[in-house]
């Protein structure tokens, strides 16, 4: 699985609030919709700013707070190719996996806004062409790289039949 874009920095401790505000969330179903207010309590006008791949690069525990499944999913239809963090909020990190959002757990100090990153997670390195340096990368295992290459857990699901670890 590769990706390339450009890194959009945040801090630590971004919660689901900041990633879609619940003055949002439950006023729709409409993922794209959605999709246009995601991070900007953070950054107004993100959702303009950010091209798909790009990426989302934060501090540690990125996705604290509530276990909504509309925080990943609004970043994935706003085209954000993965998110790089230090750390991540446990449920939020399986709620991504599950809705088909790569998430990256690396040392992201090294990563300035505006940089051009390209992600190859199976080989677990991240190349920051705009500096020229390696990032490694803490590995997903097997059937987490499956599940995101079938886009998430329901599409898995549907193709395989339940979980297939070969």
């Amino acid at each position: 699985m590769h990706f390339q874009g450009k890194a959009h920095k945040f801090g630590d401790d971004v919660n689901t609030d900041y990633i879609i505000s619940g003055k949002y969330k439950f006023k729709t179903l409409d993922m794209k919709e959605l999709a246009k207010h995601v991070m900007e309590d953070l950054e107004p006008g993100f959702y303009q700013k950010v091209a798909p791949g790009d990426f989302i690069v934060a501090g540690s525990n990125f996705g604290c707070g509530s276990s909504r499944e509309q925080a990943p999913l609004a970043i994935k239809y706003a085209g954000v190719g993965a998110v790089l963090a230090r750390s991540f909020a446990r449920i939020f990190y399986r709620n991504a996996i599950n809705t088909g959002l790569p998430v990256v757990e690396c040392d992201t100090a090294q990563i300035e806004a505006g940089d051009e990153l390209s992600i190859d997670l199976e080989a677990g390195v991240i190349n920051n062409r705009s500096k020229g340096t390696v990032i490694p990368v803490k590995p997903l295992p097997a059937v987490m790289i499956k599940i995101l290459k079938d886009g998430g857990l329901a599409p898995h699901f549907r193709k395989h039949g339940g979980f297939n670890f070969d």
